[in-house]
């Protein structure tokens, strides 16, 4: 019998299931009568938090992200908390100063953050250190999450030599991203054991089910060494989701991997998610092109969020008919670009940048502005050189970022105080301001409208007069 190594799971039902499948439509409401129950199930974690939820949460929820963060950790009081943070970028889709990174990893801990996983779009190490080191200052669990992608730069002596560097850093953790789907089982079991062989720390393996493979990679991954799953609860589980939770817990009991999770509990949680799933499903929000398998994924080595992107863009432009010949530009532009993996903000460059070649006849007759900020290494280095060709076309002249990027960025908290201070309820809404300034606001000004309703109600509720 093989040693006894009882697999973690990672519970993404409340962040990346909705993210993927209802483009993170999810009310704190729909999540709070469940939380007690899934506090007992004894997770290796919950991520609650971070990715596109913040913005969603202003954007469309209108509920301001730390209230929602505050309610689920008052929730939970035995399961730890996982986010989602995206580098230098935070939240957002540009690099911000260190000093609203550092204050940003403060007021998540503080708020009931336990884990962040930080990952950077190009894997760029440099871009993960200042959010690494706050980390470790507010004693919170710092995991760097590597974006998983495939092309010549990407060898196992790639991924074994940075797991060896991030171990350096300081972080606590190791987690394989793997946004699109693209780890296929026996190439999971190679490289779980090469980032065993290059780092101590544990290692965590995140996927989506786009491909249709995920669930076989996670049960070879397992069988290498792999510490921790990401698994969703089946209503909101597969298609560009995750695997599902119960389909896990029941393939590894009885194994030495064996998680020792409850099936009786995960059904009562099961079924409180089947009626939200319907409600999704006929509002509107869940479409069947999220729920299946597109093996394209493979192909093209496009994310179910980018392709649902890129099929948006051009049915605006009234151009349906070029995607295949869109998803064919998107590996030569990917190519040009320094081969980064697909991952938000690289996935929205490449791809925006694809459908314009397509679209206007000709490649690179026009970049768009996120292109030549890439071009520039405004984003930082890319694992191969750009196409000198393309990079020249971009940006002429102009001489390219070598250092890290967020060094030539002067601090911004102290101007972000400045620019919120008429709104400001709260120390973190400087922090909602810093990365989305317009939602923000609106979100600011929602919320002091429907304080002002709350307040006339009141004073009309206590100037009542009862008859004796």
């Amino acid at each position: 019998m093989s040693e006894i190594r009882k697999v973690g799971i990672t519970e993404t039902v409340l962040r990346d299931a909705h993210q993927s499948l209802i483009a993170t439509r999810m009310t704190t409401e729909d999540m709070l009568p469940i939380i007690d129950k899934m506090d007992k199930v004894g997770y290796h974690s919950v991520e609650c938090w971070g990715g596109a939820t913040f913005d969603a949460c202003l954007r469309f929820l209108k509920e301001d992200p730390w209230v929602r963060l505050r309610k689920l950790r008052d929730g939970f009081k035995n399961t730890k908390l996982q986010m989602l943070f995206r580098g230098q970028n935070i939240l957002g889709y540009n690099h911000y100063s260190d000093d609203v990174v550092e204050y940003f990893v403060q007021k998540s801990i503080a708020n009931g953050i336990d884990i962040i996983r930080i990952f950077d779009c190009l894997n760029d190490l440099r871009n993960l250190e200042t959010a690494v080191k706050a980390a470790n200052k507010e004693k919170g669990h710092a995991q760097i999450a590597l974006s998983y992608t495939l092309g010549d730069a990407y060898t196992l002596d790639y991924w074994r030599n940075i797991a060896r560097e991030i171990e350096e850093m300081g972080a606590d953790s190791i987690c394989i991203k793997d946004m699109a789907g693209l780890l296929v089982p026996y190439e999971a079991e190679k490289l779980v054991k090469a980032l065993k062989e290059g780092t101590k720390l544990p290692i965590q393996l995140h996927t989506h089910y786009t491909s249709g493979v995920a669930a076989m990679t996670y049960l070879k991954a397992v069988e290498a060494g792999c510490d921790v799953i990401d698994c969703a609860m089946s209503p909101m589980a597969m298609g560009t989701s995750q695997p599902a939770t119960e389909v896990l817990v029941e393939t590894f009991k009885g194994t030495p991997y064996d998680t020792g999770l409850d099936q009786h509990l995960l059904a009562e949680i099961a079924d409180y998610f089947a009626p939200l799933r319907e409600k999704y499903i006929s509002s509107g929000l869940m479409s069947t092109k999220v729920m299946g398998v597109n093996i394209k994924t493979l192909l093209y080595q496009v994310p179910g969020g980018m392709l649902s992107n890129l099929v948006s863009q051009l049915k605006e432009q009234g151009k349906e008919d070029k995607l295949k010949d869109v998803l064919e530009e998107v590996p030569r532009v990917r190519k040009d670009f320094g081969e980064p993996p697909l991952v938000t903000p690289s996935s929205q460059i490449v791809g925006t940048q694809a459908v314009l070649n397509v679209v206007l006849g000709e490649r690179y007759k026009m970049f768009t502005q996120q292109s030549k900020d890439l071009l520039s290494g405004k984003y930082g280095q890319t694992v191969k050189p750009f196409n000198p060709e393309v990079q020249k076309k971009a940006i002429g002249d102009t001489e390219p970022i070598t250092c890290r990027p967020a060094d030539l960025i002067a601090p911004q908290l102290p101007d972000m105080e400045k620019a919120v201070a008429q709104y400001k309820q709260q120390d973190e809404d400087v922090l909602s301001y810093a990365l989305f300034p317009q939602v923000a606001t609106e979100f600011f000004q929602y919320r002091d409208a429907q304080q002002k309703k709350i307040d006339i109600s009141k004073a009309d509720k206590d100037n009542m007069t009862y008859p004796v």
